[in-house]
């Protein structure tokens, strides 16, 4: 209890340093607030590409602790906001042990811009605190020029009012999230007491000094429980030497498309690789995605915050439960099986990741964000993803896509085309996704 009391009261004193809130609220009768929807989503757009930078950045971001970051601060995000809102409710009692008692004063008037970016503000601090200098220095100049802007029109007032609230909405938000099992994850991305499973059926790291990526992820806390529970509905092909048996044919699938790659396929497989460090990850990536067409559709600010508290819970549960597989049933990667049983010097195109095969990471997290795309933007909803256009150490090409489907279909094939996943993974996790995706749209449509 001692070391839970200390934890919680040193979280409290990093919120009230980072977000210096000023607590003026006179109880003079005051216009009721402009609704958020009335507002554009321009300062939720230019804190995501910010976290975006961030996210590639900062030291620690693997893809789970990515998926965890972007799903609080989209939470967040969406409960400072809704609450302007008579068309929304809270997520108080929808995902799991969230119990937000902060709320707006009937009749004051809050400006939800200053809401979002107080916000966006203190979450990215939280999560990001081992930024570079230069990075963090960036998290504040964004903070001060959306203030700067909004306190040329705004009443001093109801300023320091949204603040006020941003700040008591976030460090209960803040509190949530150290209770999941993945807090400060960052700083502990590879548990040096893991040893992976004996047997040659069993996953194994694939380069020198390889450690297991989280391989306790899967037990963190869920926001929607069902994401979980029924992560685990098929088990892949058995082991097997026979070169008749699917688990042969399934390396051999592999083998062979590597071996007979397209520059096409090679160009696919390396706009999806979204390696940490060099880009914001698969998480991130999906966020990017979210974040062109917000921009391009001129969201408002209402809409824009539901959009990103969809996906954040969807991408955030999508790797708890795609870990809860991975490591459940340790399934082997095919550069150990190919070079076991088939070809000894062969290679892979993209570096094989340290954690088990089963099931796809992309496929499970690109199957969420088509569902929840889809239901946002409809089916056939044609788009362009620009992501890496400004990468050079890849062709990042903006890539065209007909519909959320055929994109969430072409992430999930590359990781064929990279050598890394078999067929099993790659269509069961897609299956996997899609169904997180549809609980999600759930939980805000019931």
């Amino acid at each position: 209890m001692i070391k839970k009391s200390y934890l919680q009261c040193s979280i409290i004193f990093m919120i009230l340093i980072v977000s210096c809130s000023p607590d003026s609220d006179n109880d003079i009768a005051q216009l009721e607030s402009v609704s958020p929807a009335q507002y554009n989503s321009d300062v939720v757009v230019s804190w995501f590409n910010l976290i975006k930078v961030l996210t590639t950045e900062t030291a620690g971001y693997t893809p789970p602790v990515a998926a965890r970051a972007f799903g609080y601060t989209g939470i967040a995000l969406y409960e400072s906001i809704q609450v302007g809102s008579s068309d929304k409710l809270s997520l108080t009692g929808r995902i799991n042990d969230l119990n937000i008692e902060t709320t707006i004063k009937e009749g004051l008037e809050y400006h939800w811009p200053t809401v979002a970016n107080t916000t966006m503000a203190i979450m990215t601090k939280f999560f990001y605190s081992n930024a570079s200098i230069v990075n963090y220095s960036r998290i504040l100049e964004l903070e001060t020029e959306f203030n700067n802007q909004y306190s040329n029109d705004i009443a001093e007032d109801v300023v320091n009012r949204s603040i006020t609230f941003a700040n008591d909405l976030t460090e209960q938000i803040i509190l949530w999230s150290t209770t999941d099992g993945g807090y400060a994850a960052q700083f502990n991305n590879f548990p040096t007491e893991y040893e992976p499973l004996p047997g040659v059926e069993f996953w194994k790291p694939t380069a020198p000094g390889q450690r297991a990526l989280q391989p306790y992820w899967g037990n963190n806390r869920p926001f929607i429980s069902l994401n979980v529970e029924s992560s685990i509905f098929v088990d892949p092909p058995v082991y097997s030497t026979d070169v008749n048996s699917i688990y042969y044919q399934r390396a051999l699938e592999v083998y062979e498309v590597v071996n007979n790659v397209t520059p096409e396929q090679t160009v696919i497989a390396e706009f999806w690789s979204d390696d940490p460090q060099t880009s914001a990850t698969p998480p991130g990536h999906s966020i990017s995605i979210l974040n062109q067409l917000i921009n391009d559709n001129d969201f408002d600010l209402l809409a824009s915050s539901e959009a990103f508290a969809k996906l954040a819970i969807g991408i955030n549960d999508s790797f708890i439960s795609c870990w809860k597989v991975k490591y459940t049933t340790n399934y082997p990667r095919p550069v150990t099986v190919i070079k076991n049983q088939i070809d000894a010097s062969w290679e892979t195109i993209l570096e094989t990741p340290p954690f088990p095969e089963y099931t796809s990471g992309h496929s499970v997290q690109s199957g969420a964000l088509a569902s929840i795309l889809t239901s946002l933007f409809g089916d056939n909803y044609a788009f362009i993803d620009r992501t890496h256009e400004t990468r050079a150490d890849i062709d990042g090409t903006p890539r065209e896509y007909s519909s959320f489907i055929d994109m969430a279909e072409e992430a999930a094939e590359s990781r064929l085309y990279g050598g890394i996943h078999f067929r099993e993974g790659i269509d069961l996790g897609l299956e996997q996704g899609y169904q997180i995706g549809e609980n999600v749209i759930n939980i805000f449509d019931n």
